[in-house]
């Protein structure tokens, strides 16, 4: 059986200065509720439900080739090793001139691509989407899993190289720490040139945890937050990055088997199509 690709795929094999997906299935410290190792799988078996073009993008991905490279292999690996290995995975992508476009799994997976980027980028701005913080120093005992990684990302790249939209959850502390650093940014119709000022012409990887979308158009997560974004403000949101230079995005903690209406999936799906028409 031939190997799933996500729709209007144009290659298995990195094209120069165009996004290369790049599967990451990883689950390994998720909370709560798991699956997101699943997610890759399933949006590629979503996006044949989905059309190639993009009506408020007016793009379509005929016009826009990349490349699917499949999944890492993962299995049987320790954590360090499932993390070096998609710090390699990417570090290759970079290598040939292709630009990653990783679909986790969970968030952990940001840590090993910034890791990479940051050995071709000397400075880039960190654009994180999501319903929490991520900040924890540690979290059960660790200090690497889905709720520190925005923290560990923050040693890399230094804080003023971070922004941050849709946070509505986290600790006292998180929080805290998001004021004393000016972090977290707002974002609506309207407001799109104060965003774009605050990037400041950086270029910019974007890391996009799904559960940012209010779980009433977007339930298939695992940590649910009421409050969220609607679909039309992400459409919005997509709509303003044409105007940045993306080095590369991740997409994660999709939990696809939550959703058995398969419209987490679709939803997921649709945005990672817009993302393939600005990158």
């Amino acid at each position: 059986m031939q190997e799933l690709a996500f729709l209007n795929c144009h290659s298995r094999q990195v094209i120069r200065g165009r996004p290369a997906i790049l599967g990451v299935p990883l689950d390994v410290t998720s909370t709560y509720r798991c699956g997101s190792d699943q997610a890759p799988k399933m949006i590629r078996m979503s996006s044949d439900s989905i059309e190639s073009y993009c009506p408020y993008l007016d793009r379509d991905l005929s016009d826009y080739p990349f490349c699917d490279l499949g999944d890492l292999q993962l299995g049987g690996l320790s954590m360090s090793e499932k993390l070096i290995e998609i710090r390699t995975g990417v570090s290759e992508i970079l290598q040939l001139g292709g630009i990653p476009l990783c679909i986790g799994g969970e968030h952990t997976v940001t840590l090993s691509i910034i890791e990479a980027l940051k050995k071709r980028h000397d400075h880039f701005l960190v654009l994180h989407l999501d319903a929490h913080s991520d900040l924890r120093d540690s979290y059960e005992g660790e200090q690497i899993n889905h709720s520190t990684v925005m923290r560990r990302v923050v040693e890399i790249v230094g804080h003023e190289n971070l922004m941050q939209l849709g946070i509505r959850s986290g600790t006292r502390e998180e929080f805290a720490w998001i004021r004393n650093h000016g972090t977290l940014r707002s974002f609506r119709p309207g407001h799109e040139k104060t965003l774009l000022a605050g990037i400041g012409g950086r270029p910019v990887y974007l890391t996009l945890d799904l559960d940012i979308l209010d779980p009433s158009c977007f339930p298939g997560v695992g940590n649910p937050e009421a409050g969220g974004w609607h679909y039309s403000l992400m459409e919005r949101f997509l709509e303003f990055l044409v105007n940045v230079d993306l080095i590369g995005v991740d997409v994660v903690e999709l939990m696809p088997e939550i959703d058995k209406s398969e419209l987490s999936s679709i939803t997921a799906a649709k945005i990672i199509r817009s993302l393939l028409l600005v990158t």
